[in-house]
C-alpha cells in the first residue's frame, strides 16, 4: 500500500445512484421482514387485503386495520416498488429522493398501501409527458404527491356511489390531482421560500381543499376516521432502534470521518433546498438519519405516547428528511415549541395530534436553522394551533395535514422574523438559486 493511498481521505468518493437506492430498499425489506416474524404470512395476507380496501383519511393506523405485520409489510412493499419505479426511470438518489422514499415508507403504516398512490403517480407522469420532460426530473413530485392518496380510496370505496360510478371518478380524480400538483408546488414554494420542507404539504393541503370542497357541493361528504392502536412500545421501539442503530454503524461503514461531515450537516441551516448527501456524503447523512430517528422516538417515549403506524410515520418522516434539511439542532427547538405549547393550551403533550405535531411539526427546523433557536421554538409553539385546526378544510384527506399548518406558519412567520431582525442587523437574502428540482414543486 502506497503512503497516499494510506491516508484517510478528507472527501470519500460519492456513493452511486443505485448504492443508495439498495439502501432504502434494504430498509423496506427490513419492515417486510419484521412484519412477517410478527405475524406469518397467513394473517399478513389477510391484513394486507383489509388495508387495501380500508378508507384511509386522518387517522387510519394500518396496525388497527391489518396488524402489525401487515402494516409493514405493506410499507416494505410499497417502498420497493417505489425504488423501482426510480431505478427504471433512472433518478437522481439525492437528498430529496432519499426523504421522499421515507416518507412512502412511513406513510405507507398509515394512509398509503398498494392500490391507492398510483393514480396520482400515473397523474404527475402525464404531466411531465405534456410537457415533454423525463419523468425523472418529476419522481420526487410524484411520489411526495400521493399525500392525497386517501382521496381515491374514499371515493373507490364509497358505500354511496354504485361502483359503475366510483370506480372511473376515483381513477379520474386521482390523475388530475396528479398532473395539477407539480405546476402548483412550483409556485407555492415562494410563498414560503423554502423554510418548511414539505413543500408538498403545503400544496395537497391547499389541492385538497378545492378537491373537497366541490365533491361536498355535490353532496359527497367523507366521514371521520380514527384508528389509534396502543400497547406496542416495547416491540416496536426494539425494531427502530436496532434500524437507527444500523444507520449510525453503516454511516460510519461508508466514512470514517463521520463526525468531521456532521459538523457540516449541523452547521447547515436546512432551509430548501439543503441536499445533506450533496454537502456531506452518504456516511453522514445515514448517521445524522440515525440520531434524528432516534431522537424522534426517545421524545415520544418521553412524554408517554405510544408507538404505532402514524407516530412511526412521522419519525420516518424525521428519518428521511435528515437526508435534506433536518439534523438535531434544527429540529429540537420546534419540537420544544409544541412541548411549550401543550402545557399552555387545553390539550395533553400525549394527544394524538400533538404527538404528532412535535414530530411532523420539524417541517419548520430551516426557521430554527437560519433564525436561532428561540424562533424555532416560537414556530413550534404556534404550529401546535395551527395544526389541529386545518384539518377540517381537507377532511382528513390530505395526510401532510402537518405540512399543510406549517405552510401556513412559515409564509406568515417567516416575513415578520425579517422584518423584526432588519431593525438591527441584515439578514441573509432566501437561499438562492433555488435547483431545477425545487423549481419543479419537488421539495
Amino acid at each position: 500500500m502506497t503512503e497516499e493511498a494510506a491516508q484517510p481521505r478528507s472527501n470519500p468518493a460519492p456513493v452511486s445512484d443505485r448504492t443508495v437506492l439498495l439502501i432504502v430498499a434494504a430498509y423496506a425489506a427490513a419492515f417486510i421482514a419484521f412484519g412477517l416474524a410478527v405475524d406469518g404470512p397467513a394473517e399478513v395476507a389477510r391484513g394486507l387485503a383489509a388495508i387495501v380496501i380500508s378508507r384511509d383519511t386522518l387517522l387510519t393506523d394500518y396496525f388497527g386495520i391489518g396488524g402489525i405485520g401487515a402494516g409493514c409489510v405493506n410499507a416494505g412493499l410499497l417502498t420497493l416498488c417505489a425504488c423501482f419505479v426510480y431505478h427504471r426511470a433512472g433518478a437522481k438518489m439525492t437528498g430529496s429522493a432519499v426523504a421522499c422514499l421515507f416518507l412512502v415508507l412511513g406513510f405507507a403504516l398509515f394512509g398509503k398501501n398498494l392500490l391507492n398512490i398510483w393514480p396520482i403517480v400515473i397523474g404527475v407522469a402525464l404531466y411531465a409527458r405534456f410537457r415533454g420532460e423525463a419523468f425523472s426530473t418529476h419522481i420526487n413530485t410524484a411520489f411526495f404527491g400521493v399525500a392525497l392518496a386517501p382521496i381515491f380510496s374514499e371515493i373507490l370505496f364509497s358505500g354511496s356511489l354504485a361502483p359503475a360510478v366510483s370506480v372511473p371518478l376515483a381513477i379520474g380524480t386521482g390523475l388530475a390531482i396528479g398532473f395539477v400538483l407539480a405546476p402548483a408546488a412550483a409556485q407555492l414554494f415562494k410563498a414560503h421560500m423554502g423554510h418548511s420542507l414539505y413543500n408538498m404539504g403545503f400544496t395537497a393541503g391547499l389541492v385538497g381543499t378545492l378537491v373537497v370542497a366541490l365533491y361536498k357541493s355535490y353532496g359527497f361528504v367523507p366521514n371521520p376516521v380514527f384508528v389509534w392502536t396502543t400497547g406496542n412500545n416495547v416491540l416496536l421501539g426494539t425494531f427502530l432502534g436496532l434500524l437507527f442503530a444500523s444507520m449510525v454503524a453503516i454511516g460510519f461503514w461508508f466514512d470514517r470521518r463521520v463526525p468531521a461531515g456532521l459538523k457540516k450537516v449541523i452547521a447547515a441551516s436546512g432551509q430548501s433546498p439543503t441536499d445533506f448527501i450533496a454537502l456531506a456524503g452518504i456516511g453522514p447523512t445515514l448517521a445524522n438519519m440515525g440520531i434524528c430517528g432516534a431522537i424522534g422516538m426517545a421524545y415520544i417515549v418521553a412524554v408517554g405516547g405510544e408507538l404505532n403506524g402514524p407516530v412511526i410515520g412521522a419519525i420516518f418522516t424525521i428519518v428521511g428528511f435528515a437526508a435534506f434539511g433536518k439534523h438535531p439542532r434544527n429540529i429540537v427547538p420546534i419540537m420544544l415549541g409544541v412541548f411549550l405549547g401543550s402545557l399552555a393550551k387545553p390539550w395533553n403533550i400525549d394527544d394524538p395530534s400533538i404527538l404528532l405535531a412535535a414530530l411532523f411539526g420539524t417541517t419548520l427546523a430551516p426557521i430554527a436553522g437560519r433564525f436561532g433557536w428561540h424562533w424555532g421554538v416560537v414556530a413550534g409553539f404556534i404550529h401546535s394551533s395551527a395544526a389541529l385546526t386545518v384539518g377540517p378544510v381537507h377532511a382528513g384527506l390530505n395526510l401532510y395535514n402537518n405540512g399543510f399548518a406549517a405552510g401556513i406558519v412559515a409564509s406568515v412567520l417567516v416575513p415578520v422574523i425579517i422584518a423584526i431582525q432588519t431593525r438591527t442587523k441584515p439578514v441573509a437574502a432566501a437561499q438562492e438559486p433555488l435547483d431545477t428540482a425545487a423549481a419543479r414543486g419537488e421539495k
